[in-house]
């Protein structure tokens, strides 16, 4: 138990500059509060303790703005910066040294009682923000942009931004041996599509130009 929050702390000076103590640390941040709630409830859920379980993670949800369902599984080193407004639904997935921001949502699209949360791999930061949705994989070292809404499967070690979110494979040069949280520096499709049409754009109008003017010339003659 004591390797596994000193570990957490470490999380949390390995990824927040404004960490300065581990007493700080232990005092002041609810996604680590959160996280050794989730740790009681799903211990709860797992031994069929159900309305217990869910009755520690409404407290937990009550002093620290979090809601991670008892039932979700949650790996190592999981770390929650800010953490109001998270909710983390029944059937979610998060692998190790995953990070997310405040305002994410790991939501499910379906009634049914099934798998109906996504499952997230192994090194995925997730911007502010981020609405998850659906019963799909999001693959490892992936980053989802601050407000994207993600709808469909993501690959490993994409880059997902927009709503809805559009994913675009990282080349070699843009990959890191550790965590890597420079999620605000992400590429944009749709920014990316409006640079070739203005590009395209200011070819034609070149080309008509062009055209006039020729126009004009054999006109004079």
């Amino acid at each position: 138990m004591f390797k596994t929050l000193k570990e957490n702390i470490n999380s949390v000076f390995e990824r927040d500059p404004a960490a300065r103590s581990t007493l700080e640390v232990l005092l002041c941040y609810p996604g680590l509060h959160a996280l050794y709630f989730h740790k009681i409830s799903h211990f709860l859920w797992e031994h069929k303790l159900r309305l217990l379980a869910r009755l520690v993670s409404q407290f937990a949800r009550f002093i620290t703005g979090i809601e991670i369902h008892p039932g979700a599984k949650i790996g190592k080193r999981f770390f929650i910066d800010h953490g109001m407004g998270v909710v983390i639904g029944e059937t979610a997935e998060i692998g190790n040294d995953v990070t997310i921001y405040h305002g994410v949502t790991l939501g499910g699209t379906s009634w049914k009682k099934e798998k109906r949360h996504p499952t997230i791999e192994d090194n995925v930061v997730i911007g502010v923000g981020a609405k998850i949705l659906g019963p799909f994989v999001v693959g490892h070292d992936s980053k989802i942009g601050a407000n994207s809404v993600v709808v469909s499967e993501v690959p490993p070690h994409s880059t997902v931004v927009g709503i809805p979110a559009k994913t675009r494979q990282r080349d070699e040069t843009e990959l890191h041996d550790n965590i890597d949280l420079e999620h605000h520096r992400l590429f944009d499709p749709a920014f990316y599509e409006i640079a070739l049409l203005k590009e395209r754009i200011t070819e034609l109008e070149g080309k008509i130009g062009y055209i006039e003017s020729v126009k004009s010339i054999n006109k004079d003659k």
